[in-house]
C-alpha cells in the first residue's frame, strides 16, 4: 500500500484485507479495487471493471474503495469511519 500511495497508484487487487487495513487505519489513499469472485479471467471482468472505472472516476482520484463483483459494484469514500459509538 505505501508504493501505491508514494507512486499515486490506485491497488487492483482480488485481497479483501486491503479494505480491512483501509478501515484499521482511517487512510485517506491509496484507492483500491477490490474484485470479490472467483472467476477472474479478463473476459469476465472487463465490462464491470470498465464500468467501474468510469463511473467511479472522480472518487477513485479522490480516495475510496469500490468493491465488484460480476453483477454490481459499490463504493466508499475514504476514510473508512466506523459507526460504532
Amino acid at each position: 500500500m505505501e508504493w501505491a500511495l508514494d507512486n499515486n497508484y490506485i491497488i487492483f487487487t482480488n485481497d479483501l484485507d486491503f479494505g480491512a487495513l483501509l478501515a484499521a487505519t482511517q487512510a485517506q489513499f491509496p484507492s483500491v479495487i477490490q474484485v470479490r469472485t472467483q472467476d477472474l479471467f479478463p473476459q469476465s471482468l472487463e465490462t464491470i471493471l470498465i464500468q467501474s472505472l468510469t463511473r467511479f472516476q472522480s472518487e477513485l482520484e479522490s480516495g475510496a474503495l469500490v468493491t465488484i463483483d460480476l453483477s454490481r459494484s459499490k463504493i466508499r469514500i475514504l476514510p473508512i469511519i466506523s459507526n460504532d459509538n
